[in-house]
């Protein structure tokens, strides 16, 4: 089962269900919650979604929210090891370079983004959903 690996902004899209990528996202989960694929998402990326979905509910209504959420994805620590080579990498964002090395160094397949030029020192495949999804077609 493919290991992918998601980008705050396609979390955000689904659960702020932000137009138009709300669809392409929804569709993503929906592969998840029929165990044709596994999400990941890091530590980080759980702390951010708190606080953007904070800012425009109320922060009761936002676990509630994120509670739902977890059941479709693995959450991957950040560790000390990752903020080091986040911190020496040439990655121009540093959120970015959190979210590529904690991917990495938990054997992530691709990363899942919207900002692909963002993630122009990847070494790993890195899709917008929408790329994805026309993958998984052409292979069923």
């Amino acid at each position: 089962m493919k290991r992918v690996f998601l980008d705050t902004n396609i979390v955000i899209d689904l659960l702020a269900q932000r137009m138009p990528f709300y669809n392409e996202a929804a569709k993503l989960f929906s592969l998840a919650d029929k165990n044709e694929i596994k999400l990941y998402i890091s530590a980080l990326c759980l702390a951010d979604t708190n606080y953007i979905l904070s800012r425009h509910l109320p922060p009761a209504e936002v676990r509630i929210i994120l509670r739902k959420f977890k059941v479709l994805v693995y959450v991957l620590p950040f560790e000390d090891k990752i903020a080091d080579l986040a911190l020496n990498s040439d990655f121009h964002d540093f959120e970015d370079a959190i979210q590529y090395y904690t991917a990495t160094a938990n054997e992530q397949e691709l990363i899942i983004t919207r900002n692909q030029p963002d993630f122009k020192e990847s070494k790993l495949p890195v899709m917008t959903a929408g790329e994805f999804l026309a993958s998984v077609k052409s292979i069923e």
